[in-house]
């Protein structure tokens, strides 16, 4: 039987690390007390770009060249590159072509880029995954991720400002008749008038803010509550393990969404998970969108804690929003 393996997981951050200390201090001087939100985050450190070399784009060429390296791979030995990000460097060409040509992909090869917001990544990954198992000429392909969230964020919005990070992962998927790899997915889009709105990139749409000189360049973000989102997200994770004859005690690691550590924490208490199969990366790197549940991989990887043969469930939600569940056999 064909199946989907994850062949490699890298990751690369922007070189400048910045603790809680300097946003505390930041929004202290503005009259506000970000030390609880901190803590509900799970904020410890962030790696934020401070440079004019440096961007999503940038980062991703980084995290594909490492992967490679890792995999003993070169751009040739791949079939397929899909490059997600909210944050793009560039709209044309696409930032993937960018990436082909940094790696020196070979010319017979499916490239594009795939914006799905911080759900991006994981639904690229998805999709790659069932393509190339109904594709007989797919052996290889590399997704990356990369988000400079920090470009987009207001020094006076304690959200954007003290919580991102900049970040990028970059995964080769290997096409195997071993018994490992993509097991199965959900992926469901909601979208209704009391939340739809409530992320807004650029704020007045593309056209409004070129013909209005730029005006709007930062996030617009309106506070909400994230936990509106469980049962549904209870709801995903059940059906994809009963569909597969498994059950949460089945799976050995989470890696979920690192937007906040008390929804990590809420599902973690819902199911009754032990503290070691959740993996939490936010409070090194920071909320890094797109990338956000495969930092959380590598570092369980990188760690020891995840191990060949792991089952391992991946979730994450994008704006407007759309949440993806994923099952993978490492």
């Amino acid at each position: 039987m064909t199946n989907i393996k994850i062949k490699a997981v890298d990751i690369y951050h922007a070189e400048k690390s910045i603790s809680n200390e300097f946003y505390i201090n930041h929004f202290k001087d503005q009259g506000k007390d970000i030390s609880h939100f901190l803590e509900i985050m799970g904020r410890k450190d962030r790696f934020v770009i401070d440079n004019e070399r440096e961007n999503s784009l940038t980062m991703g060429i980084e995290a594909s060249n490492r992967v490679l390296k890792k995999a003993g791979l070169t751009g040739k030995d791949l079939d397929m590159l899909v490059f997600t990000s909210q944050v793009p460097e560039y709209v044309i060409p696409t930032n993937a072509l960018l990436v082909h040509h940094a790696i020196k992909g070979k010319e017979n090869m499916v490239v594009y880029d795939m914006n799905a917001n911080c759900a991006g990544m994981t639904i690229a990954v998805e999709q790659v995954s069932r393509y190339m198992m109904s594709n007989p000429h797919m052996k290889r392909a590399l997704v990356v991720g990369s988000d400079n969230l920090s470009l987009l964020s207001s020094p006076e919005d304690t959200m954007t400002y003290s919580n991102f990070g900049d970040s990028s992962s970059a995964i080769i998927l290997e096409k195997t008749e071993e018994d490992t790899g993509f097991i199965d997915s959900i992926v469901d889009v909601h979208s209704d008038t009391d939340n739809r709105t409530c992320v807004v990139y650029p704020e007045k749409g593309l056209s409004q803010t070129i013909k209005g000189n730029g005006q709007g360049k930062s996030m617009l973000w309106i506070p909400f509550d994230g936990r509106f989102v469980l049962p549904q997200v209870y709801k995903m994770f059940e059906k994809v393990l009963e569909r597969n004859n498994l059950k949460i005690e089945d799976i050995d690691h989470f890696c979920l969404s690192q937007f906040a550590l008390t929804l990590l924490q809420e599902i973690q208490d819902h199911y009754h998970i032990p503290e070691e199969k959740i993996i939490f990366s936010g409070d090194r790197y920071g909320y890094t969108g797109t990338s956000s549940p495969f930092m959380a991989f590598h570092e369980g990887i990188d760690s020891g804690k995840i191990k060949r043969g792991d089952k391992v469930l991946f979730w994450t939600i994008g704006g407007g929003y759309q949440l993806a569940t994923m099952l993978f056999k490492y």
